[in-house]
């Protein structure tokens, strides 16, 4: 390269990059395909970066709530089937409870017609003994009857 050739080459590289440093202060900046951009390319790199990363978190996100989401499902259709089995339970341990009155109720009938049955029985030993008193009086008037004769 010819001197002249080589000081316009610098003299360009200067005022490039005096023109790159005035834009820069202007909040002005060339990127990699030397494209005027108003952030910086290292801010637009990390805005780019950060652009992904919260992309991906949301994923994550929308993730978590589909399992989530099927977690309190799972939950709810056991609390569910826990709540019928619980009124089973009630209903079964009713009926138990039922079951005993009755029970507890026959059994007193079967106290009381027991009572009844000594009862009578009682009057009708009174009523034996008596008969038997009558039978004998009765025999005793017939010998007597027969042996006076």
């Amino acid at each position: 390269m010819e001197p002249a050739e080589q000081n316009f080459s610098r003299e360009a590289r200067r005022e490039t990059a005096m023109a790159k440093d005035i834009l820069g202060e202007a909040g002005l900046h060339f990127d990699e395909l030397n494209k005027l951009r108003v952030l910086d390319p290292e801010v637009t790199q990390q805005t780019i970066e950060l652009k992904e990363e919260c992309k991906d978190f949301v994923d994550k996100i929308g993730q978590f709530q589909k399992i989530v989401g099927g977690l309190i499902e799972l939950v709810d259709q056991l609390a569910k089937e826990a709540e019928n089995e619980k009124m089973k339970a009630i209903g079964a341990r009713n009926l138990l409870k039922s079951i005993a009155k009755q029970r507890e109720a026959q059994q007193q009938q079967l106290q009381a017609l027991i009572a009844e049955k000594k009862m009578q029985l009682e009057r009708y030993r009174v009523e034996y003994e008596a008969l038997c008193k009558v039978e004998a009086e009765q025999n005793e008037f017939i010998d007597q009857f027969i042996f006076q004769k």
